[in-house]
């Protein structure tokens, strides 16, 4: 699995170029057909329909599937609509309030919760490594009443460095900016390489 950018246009451009490196042994990725097509909740109560491209490494003859970076594998709510129950658990709301607000179900809520509180730490230390390497004269974030919260500001912070430094990251929420940086890993258990 590969997060790519939304627009499916491009990707599909970029793939059928050859610029789209296999993230195993960096050869080229070639098109190979769709995955499974899906409906993403996402802010509001919209709809989003996904069906994700599928591509073969010409190298390593692995599939990848090219995931918009607007939803994150394995979740029926997009991105934004995630990260916006993480920045609202970061000023100290729980989990009831927050599906209330979303319009969700309070196991889901909880689950998203329960995951980032696991690997806040990891994503703060990420995001931070990343806000040093891009601006040029980094603001550390104060720190916050919890890990979650800091974590959500390293996020915040690394996103606002990377708008500044790049102006096309002003159209990417910062939350499909997270899970692009990291490959979707916001609530996987899977290890973040800084």
């Amino acid at each position: 699995m590969l997060i790519v950018d939304s627009d499916g246009l491009l990707v599909e451009r970029r793939l059928r170029a050859g610029e789209l490196p296999c993230p195993s042994c960096g050869a080229v990725l070639a098109p190979w057909g769709h995955g499974r097509a899906r409906e993403i909740r996402g802010d509001l109560g919209s709809r989003l329909f996904v069906r994700p491209r599928r591509s073969r490494c010409t190298g390593c003859q692995v599939t990848h599937v090219l995931l918009p970076e607007v939803v994150w594998p394995r979740r029926m709510d997009a991105a934004e609509v995630i990260g916006s129950g993480l920045e609202i658990a970061a000023i100290g709301m729980g989990h009831r309030q927050i599906a209330a607000g979303l319009g969700l179900a309070e196991g889901t809520v909880r689950s998203w919760l329960r995951r980032f509180r696991r690997r806040s730490e990891d994503v703060r230390r990420y995001f931070t490594v990343a806000l040093v390497a891009v601006a040029d004269d980094p603001v550390m974030p104060e720190a916050g009443p919890s890990a979650l919260a800091d974590a959500v500001s390293a996020v915040a912070a690394a996103h606002q460095a990377a708008t500044t430094k790049w102006s096309h990251m002003l159209t990417v929420s910062r939350w499909e900016f997270a899970g692009r940086a990291i490959g979707g890993r916001i609530l996987t258990s899977s290890s973040i390489a800084s």
